[in-house]
Order: structure tokens, then sequence, then C-alpha cells
């Protein structure tokens, strides 16, 4: 006697509502997309009507605002893709990617106790960004051999 259990019927409503959070996510990430450009251009009107456009800090901290949008982009875009059911590593690995590039682009020796302490951080922050790239470079080569077409 073989008993085959159709459990599709208690899972359904599990994976629709956890779409509709990711969703819900999603919008809030725009969100907070659109305030962050907001304060970019507050930032931007601030260092061009101060004169302090020509301070390295400042331009750095700019560019940190855009780094940071940037990984809102990208978290956005994960959080799509996983509600369509298509592939994120990728995205999450370029989103990894910014981060690090954020973090090397802000980063101060002056921050840290030690000059050893800096040079083990950047000494960790080179080899992070050294695998990402290595990763994204495996996974898009493998998705273009995968389905035979490029990837953008």
């Amino acid at each position: 006697m073989s008993i085959d259990f159709e459990l599709s019927w208690a899972t359904e409503p599990s994976v629709i509502a956890m779409r509709w959070l990711v969703l819900a996510t999603a919008y809030f990430t725009l969100l907070l997309f659109v305030i962050g450009v907001f304060d970019l251009l507050l930032g931007l009107w601030s260092l061009l009507t101060s004169g302090a456009f020509t301070d390295p800090l400042a331009v750095v901290e700019l560019l940190d605002t855009v780094l940071l949008l940037l990984i809102i982009v990208e978290v956005h875009r994960t959080l799509i893709a996983y509600a369509r059911d298509e592939p994120v590593v990728r995205i999450v690995i370029g989103a990894a990617i910014i981060a690090i590039a954020r973090e090397i682009i802000s980063f101060r020796i002056d921050e840290f106790e030690t000059v050893t302490d800096a040079l083990t951080a950047a000494g960790v922050f080179a080899i992070l960004l050294f695998g990402l790239v290595i990763a994204y470079l495996v996974i898009r080569y493998t998705e273009t051999q995968d389905t035979g077409y490029s990837v953008p």
C-alpha cells in the first residue's frame, strides 16, 4: 500500500506570500533609491554652492553615495530576479564587488590604530575583490557557455 502525498496545496500559499513580500521589499528599495538620489542631488548642490567641490574628501563622500545607490539598484535587481525565479548569483556577486569597491574608495589609514591593521584590512579588501571578480567572470563564462547567448 503506497501513500502518495501531494503537498503543493500546503506549500503554494507560502510561496505566493514570499513572492509578495519580496516584491514589497523591492518597492521599498525603490523608495530608498529615490530618497538616495534626492540626497545625492542635495549633496552635489551643497558642494557646488559652498565651493567645496575641490575638496577630495567631499568628492569621495559623494562617490560613496553614488556607490551606495548602485548597491541599492543591485539589491532591487536581485529581489526582482528572485520574484521572477531567475538566477541571482551574478547579480549578488556584482553587488558585492560594488560594496568592496565602495570600501576601498573610502579607505582611510588614519581610521586604524596601527599601520599593520590598515595593511591587513587593505590586503583583505584586495583578496575579496580579486576573489569576487574571478567568481563573477567564471559565472559569466559559465552562463555564456550554457545558453549559447552573450551575457550583457
